[in-house]
């Protein structure tokens, strides 16, 4: 069974997704949603997602099954290691998975990347600090990044 629910943020309404066991997808939406039955994995989800746009949280702590090929759970895998704060850009992580040449499929894949935010594809850069790449749309990697900067405790500057 899919469970679905949302979490209204200021970049939009969150579409969280659970097979119930754990977190499956989440996409920005305009549009809120229904959601359809109670899921634990979910509500646990939204006060990790709370505590993050508050501030309060720098991690999440959350089962995660995102689908995809095994070149895309592995540049997932490697998304998670970005510590809070900072940013990489695509080469770094092409060259952190072993092929400096597999820069754009690394970028395709870190650009379907079905969990976002807490699978954080938001702090892959281009070269130069630019702020490219983003599928839910420039703007709000912008704030999110902007926001990890403003509760980092390393300060460093991210663009």
């Amino acid at each position: 069974m899919e469970y679905r629910s949302s979490f209204a943020s200021h970049l939009g309404f969150l579409i969280l997704k659970s097979d119930g066991l754990s977190v499956t997808e989440i996409l920005f939406s305009e549009n809120d949603i229904q959601e359809q039955a109670p899921c634990d994995v979910l509500e646990k989800c939204k006060e990790q997602l709370a505590g993050y746009f508050s501030g309060a949280a720098l991690d999440f702590d959350l089962p995660l099954s995102p689908a995809g090929t095994e070149f895309q759970q592995r540049v997932w895998a490697e998304l998670l290691k970005i510590p809070y704060g900072e940013t990489i850009t695509y080469m770094e992580l092409a060259v952190r998975l072993g092929d400096a040449k597999a820069i754009r499929a690394v970028g395709t894949a870190n650009g379907r990347n079905p969990i976002a935010v807490i699978i954080p594809c938001h702090r892959v850069i281009g070269a130069g600090n630019k702020l490219t790449g983003y599928a839910g749309g420039i703007w709000r990697k912008k704030i999110l990044l902007e926001h990890e900067m403003k509760y980092n405790p390393r300060k460093q500057t991210l663009f």
